[in-house]
């Protein structure tokens, strides 16, 4: 295999404009670093891949719950094996600070942007969005005790399980964290591992039955690498499966960018992996769907609508949709959203849901509910696009992304992002595709304007091409569609989209589109 900055000198001949001698000489020092250190080079080809499941979609409404992997261990499918497309927004706070006819509105109004994902912490994460006794509004505490995990509160979990049961009245699956690890680490630490476990029990016990749940450990889990905080998160989720072995279990790890095998301790305990990014998602999303030990992935977290935290790139409405589009089109089962209204649920929420953030979402979820989403297959060997994909930000995103996940001070990797362009989320440029395994369907989401070039003879038949405007849903017809699956043909979007952005997403597919789409 060639070495990382043998390719990266051959990218920049390809791509002249985007090379300059600074970031050749970061890329390749990051390459350096990277042959170094102990994370598999993320330049490895890709594994075989897994052969298409026959399944047919399925709309939220109609999810059979609990959710599990897909026999090819791709994506998520519900009881009766439909691909579950997941779409989610992380009100993590919604227990303690809502009362139920809130959380009742809150739900409503998600469910109208095609959210069938909610995040919620079980004890709330402390911060200025929730005191440090989590207590709901009304006044009920967790535990008796303050933090004695030996005393739940029994109301305090059947409030709870309210709201579970209320998100399964509007077809949505519940992303429980047991025990969120940002905050209530010393609670767990002072209770040792055996009532850890015992908690866990207590749990599983509690929701087994209610089916529309997805068990999560961690959030910011900085400390992952001490065995001994691991081992507590661990005793919490071993105690839920031993009373709860039916719902499926993922764990997010730390940021600045992580995902749940990182730590290879979880592997026999989840059957989702999370990745967590603030770096281009393709990197991390692409990183879980190349390991050996693979399993669905989806994208859990990154940057949130309104919030631009420290070493992060922020949540302007691009930036989102750049990281949802890179994931989908990287092996994906969805995407959690987030807004810093959403997950805070503070005053203001109510005024801050109809935003542009989560109506581009919902364009997001129609345009690949319609589609065999599940049964693409990301064009990481670039046999479909085979120029114009800017094979430069991808090295560079990529490798940006790894040497972040080798725990550098986070001062240094944020100078390296602002130092190449290519680094960040709004600036890297990477056009990710995907074909599905059938060969009737390419998507391919261009951040920024250029030509790429199509390889047509994989299609199965010819193949109807359009522009699809990601800020308002519509459709723009490319002129000479439908064209032969033959040889090769070159493709360059619309100037400005709706919102006068210049990303566009080319969709080309052998099946005549449906005027509904």
């Amino acid at each position: 295999m060639q070495s990382p900055i043998r390719v990266l000198r051959s990218s920049i001949s390809r791509s002249p404009a985007s090379a300059s001698i600074f970031e050749f000489v970061l890329v390749s020092t990051l390459a350096v670093a990277l042959i170094g250190s102990s994370i598999a080079n993320p330049l490895n080809p890709s594994p075989p891949e897994a052969p298409p499941v026959q399944t047919q979609p399925v709309a939220s409404s109609a999810v059979a719950y609990p959710l599990k992997a897909s026999s090819n261990k791709r994506y998520l499918v519900d009881r009766e094996d439909r691909p579950f497309l997941m779409i989610g927004d992380a009100p993590q706070t919604i227990i303690t600070n809502l009362s139920v006819a809130e959380a009742a509105t809150y739900m409503a109004n998600r469910r109208s942007y095609g959210i069938n994902t909610l995040w919620i912490n079980l004890l709330c994460n402390f911060s200025e969005a929730c005191n440090r006794t989590a207590v709901t509004l009304d006044g009920i505490a967790p535990f008796l005790d303050a933090g004695d995990l030996s005393r739940p509160n029994p109301a305090y979990f059947e409030r709870a399980d309210t709201i579970i049961k209320l998100a399964a009245s509007h077809g949505m699956v519940v992303l429980l964290d047991a025990i969120e690890t940002s905050s209530w680490l010393p609670v767990l630490r002072a209770a040792g591992v055996d009532r850890a476990f015992a908690y866990g029990q207590y749990l599983g016990r509690l929701f087994k039955d209610d089916p529309n749940i997805i068990w999560m450990h961690g959030n910011d889990f900085q400390s992952w690498r001490s065995r001994t905080d691991t081992a507590l998160v661990q005793a919490v989720a071993r105690g839920i499966r031993s009373e709860d072995p039916v719902h499926i279990h993922t764990i997010e790890l730390d940021y600045l960018t992580s995902g749940s095998l990182d730590d290879p301790t979880w592997a026999p305990l989840i059957e989702l992996d999370a990745a967590y990014t603030y770096f281009p998602t393709f990197a991390q999303v692409l990183t879980e769907y190349n390991h050996p030990d693979f399993r669905p992935v989806f994208l859990v977290e990154a940057n949130y609508e309104f919030e631009h935290n420290p070493y992060t790139d922020g949540g302007s409405t691009r930036n989102l949709r750049r990281q949802q589009y890179w994931a989908m089109l990287c092996g994906a089962t969805g995407h959690v959203y987030g807004s810093a209204y959403t997950w805070r649920l503070e005053k203001d929420w109510k005024r801050n849901l109809d935003t542009t953030g989560a109506l581009e979402l919902r364009l997001m979820r129609d345009l690949f509910a319609g589609r065999k989403w599940y049964d693409l297959i990301p064009d990481q060997d670039h046999r479909v696009v085979i120029d114009g994909y800017n094979a430069l930000a991808e090295y560079v995103g990529k490798l940006v992304a790894h040497v972040g996940n080798l725990q550098l001070q986070s001062r240094l990797v944020a100078s390296a992002k602002r130092l190449t362009r290519l680094s960040s989320v709004g600036d890297n440029t990477y056009a990710a595709t995907a074909r599905s395994i059938d060969g009737t369907l390419v998507m391919t989401y261009l951040p920024s304007p250029r030509t790429v070039t199509v390889d047509m003879s994989g299609l199965t038949g010819p193949a109807h091409a359009r522009w699809f405007d990601p800020t308002d849903g519509s459709y723009s017809a490319i002129t000479g569609s439908p064209f032969a699956n033959i040889g090769s043909r070159q493709f360059r979007p619309p100037a400005r989209n709706a919102a006068g952005d210049s990303d566009w997403m080319l969709v080309v597919e052998t099946t005549p589109p449906p005027k509904s789409r």
